[in-house]
């Protein structure tokens, strides 16, 4: 019998091979070519009109909301001036289209158009059916963008909402561990020694800011005064993850143990293929090392 806790291990693994499929929407020289087509300057006013078009032309302060950790600052500075130059609809296609693209240069054709990516295919879709959306607006404004026909684009859609679904499910834990955004990142970044210059460039905290966060964790305890995680900051970084986990679980008992354990081995496959052929996802403020995670 699968348990809660085989299951809550289960979605992280799974985690690293949807991410890692699905980051080929804004991390990939085709996906950029799309937004720029577009009229979109800088690979960050595309990544939030990409991002945000299954909400609509919504305000600034929405997007800030949603996406949690960005400053104000930087959605600002493409939101909403992404939604003066095209339609949401427009971003939809975009990123569509660049994934495509980005799918079949990493994968290659044979690949896409084969029979073992097909059959990833249904599976993920049946899991992505099932990936909860109350409460998460991300994975709900996802969920009812339609399914494209062909298998490598059904695939990357699954993966786009299970994705949103597990992310907005970290924002609820990041909420109730009483982080705000700034904070996260700074006990993230503790976490994983993530360089706090890396963290701060990458989603505008100023230095100011970032001291402040560190002296609000360190009052709490979570942090040392310069910054370094204290076992009460692991404890709740391990409870956020772990929660995480437990609350993204949904997909795969959905399809049970069987199709999940193949849909595990498929997109394996898929996620190596294309974590060794895309530089961007290496790097990024996720910490996330698919590489060594699927070797």
């Amino acid at each position: 019998m699968t348990t809660a806790t085989d299951l809550a291990a289960t979605a992280r693994r799974m985690w690293v091979r949807f991410e890692t499929y699905h980051a080929v929407t804004y991390f990939t020289p085709e996906s950029r070519a799309a937004a720029e087509a577009l009229g979109c300057q800088g690979g960050w006013m595309s990544y939030f009109a990409m991002r945000a078009a299954p909400l609509g032309a919504v305000p600034p302060e929405i997007v800030t909301s949603v996406f949690y950790n960005f400053h104000p600052i930087r959605v600002g500075k493409a939101i909403p001036a992404a939604w003066e130059l095209a339609e949401p609809k427009a971003y939809l296609a975009a990123r569509l289209a660049g994934a495509d693209g980005a799918l079949r240069r990493l994968l290659g054709e044979d690949v896409v158009g084969g029979a073992e990516l097909a059959e990833a295919a249904e599976l993920a879709v049946q899991a992505a059916a099932a990936a909860p959306t109350a409460g998460r607006v991300l994975a709900a404004a996802n969920s009812i963008v339609p399914k494209p026909d062909a298998p490598h684009l059904a695939l990357w859609q699954a993966a786009t909402t299970l994705r949103e679904s597990r992310g907005d499910g970290h924002v609820a834990a990041l909420v109730n561990a009483e982080l705000d955004p700034c904070e996260t990142l700074v006990l993230f970044g503790a976490d994983r020694r993530l360089e706090p210059a890396f963290l701060k460039v990458a989603r505008r905290w100023s230095d100011d800011e970032w001291q402040e966060a560190t002296d609000r964790l360190a009052d709490r305890a979570l942090v040392t005064p310069d910054g370094a995680l204290t076992g009460a900051g692991a404890e709740l970084r391990r409870w956020i993850e772990d929660r995480t986990d437990q609350t993204a679980v949904a997909p795969w008992r959905a399809i049970g143990e069987t199709g999940t354990e193949r849909l595990l081995e498929l997109w394996g496959a898929l996620a190596l293929r294309i974590a060794t052929g895309n530089e961007a996802i290496r790097a990024n403020p996720m910490g996330l090392d698919a590489l060594t995670e699927l070797s």
